[in-house]
């Protein structure tokens, strides 16, 4: 089958952040399909790559999550415009599966169904628009409105829906009425890359060991992001003078430099910041960590992400520390991997995180936790093949009967 994927954002290992475009791509060729991949980069030429058996076409859209909302309109619409000129020009498409965000990425698909009669996949990441309408990003009533008209037009246009988390796919059943249509297909744990050593069990491997313990925030440095809460964690902990304790955020993004200057005027000086960087590195990074920190605004939408930092930690065996209540919280509650504290509670962080920092068994029992929740629940083996099945008639009917049953699914 010759499979057309759209996905504006399309990352491998070596530009970092999510890789799970790489890992479905990659996923298809092995099952005997011929990909092609549009996306974009912030480069001012068309290239075209040959990455494992994937052929990707990045076009010259440039865009920065720093960029105002009409910067951000003008790239969204602009890869529209590029991306359907470009998919019309090739001869053999049987299946379009297009990603978002952004939810414009879903109108490529669109025309495609419109004018040549391409079936297509939608993937929603994010539940756009509500999420930027939560935000305050969107007010605009007639904006908001039509945006909401766009969103059920793909969901109705589409031959099937993949929704990366149980609240996502229940919001766009509400919409489409066809739960048959809708299958969860949650981001994936990268095992085999983020396979340690069990040196690095106990307060990083020997080479990277500092004798502190180590937490770590990595990902996007935004606004949906809320990192001020991180900050005041590290900055509690400094002035609990627990100098045994350290702090990285590694990253990008609009408040990064916010963030470091806000640290700089409170003298945290117990928090590093480290520079976006590949996934390789990330990797050699995270040797060395014994927690993660993942940070969301207090948002009802937000409790329903999926967040690839998360996947990460799991695979990576970390003890993971949430400030968001919904299915993530109740995935490592339940597996025994971390815990929740609240965004504006850093004492809560400091009162539930002693205990591990005082026992290395302990800390050993959640990082064994935390991969085997990877291991059994989220893999990129197991949920690379579900996948995968969707695109043949038979298997995907079987499949649908064996939904990966992920622990916690939303009941609120």
């Amino acid at each position: 089958m010759n499979i057309l994927y759209i996905h504006q954002y399309f990352n491998t290992y070596a530009d970092g952040g999510s890789s799970r475009s790489y890992y479905l791509a990659k996923a298809l060729v092995e099952n005997g399909h011929r990909v092609e991949v549009i996306s974009s980069h912030n480069q001012k030429k068309y290239k075209k790559s040959e990455i494992e058996g994937i052929t990707v076409h990045y076009l010259p859209v440039y865009y920065d999550n720093r960029l105002g909302f009409s910067g951000r309109v003008y790239a969204f619409l602009k890869f529209v415009l590029k991306s359907y000129l470009l998919a019309i020009k090739m001869k053999q498409v049987d299946i379009c599966y297009a990603t978002s965000t952004p939810l414009t990425v879903g109108i490529i698909a669109c025309l495609l169904k419109r004018f040549r009669h391409i079936p297509f996949y939608f993937e929603v990441r994010d539940l756009w628009p509500q999420a930027p309408i939560e935000m305050g990003v969107i007010k605009n009533k007639y904006l908001i409105k039509a945006l909401f008209a766009l969103e059920n037009y793909i969901y109705t246009q589409a031959d099937k829906i993949v929704a990366l988390s149980p609240g996502i796919a229940q919001a766009v059943v509400t919409k489409v009425k066809d739960m048959a249509k809708v299958h969860m297909v949650p981001n994936m744990a990268d095992c085999d890359f983020f396979e340690f050593d069990e040196e690095s069990i106990w307060y990083g491997s020997p080479e990277k060991r500092t004798g502190k313990f180590t937490i770590a925030y990595f990902g996007a440095v935004g606004q949906v992001n809320y990192l001020e809460s991180y900050l005041e964690v590290a900055r509690f902990f400094q002035e609990k003078n627990l100098t045994n304790v350290e702090f990285l955020m590694i990253g990008k993004g609009s408040q990064w430099q916010y963030l470091q200057n806000k640290a700089r005027q409170q003298g945290v000086t117990a928090m590093q910041f480290v520079p976006h960087t590949s996934k390789y590195e990330l990797r050699e990074i995270l040797k060395r960590v014994d927690a993660v920190y993942i940070s969301f605004a207090q948002l009802p939408v937000l409790e329903t992400n999926s967040p690839n930092k998360f996947f990460d930690s799991l695979a990576a065996g970390k003890l993971c520390i949430v400030n968001t209540t919904g299915w993530i919280q109740t995935c490592i509650e339940q597996a025994g991997c971390g815990f929740y504290a609240a965004p504006d509670n850093p004492g809560q962080v400091y009162r539930k995180l002693l205990p591990y920092m005082a026992s290395k068994q302990k800390l050993a029992k959640a990082k064994t936790a935390a991969r085997l929740l990877a291991e059994k629940q989220f893999s990129r083996e197991k949920l690379s093949w579900y996948f995968s099945s969707l695109f043949s008639p038979v298997a995907g009917r079987q499949a649908n009967l064996q939904e990966p049953v992920v622990v916690g699914e939303e009941t609120n």
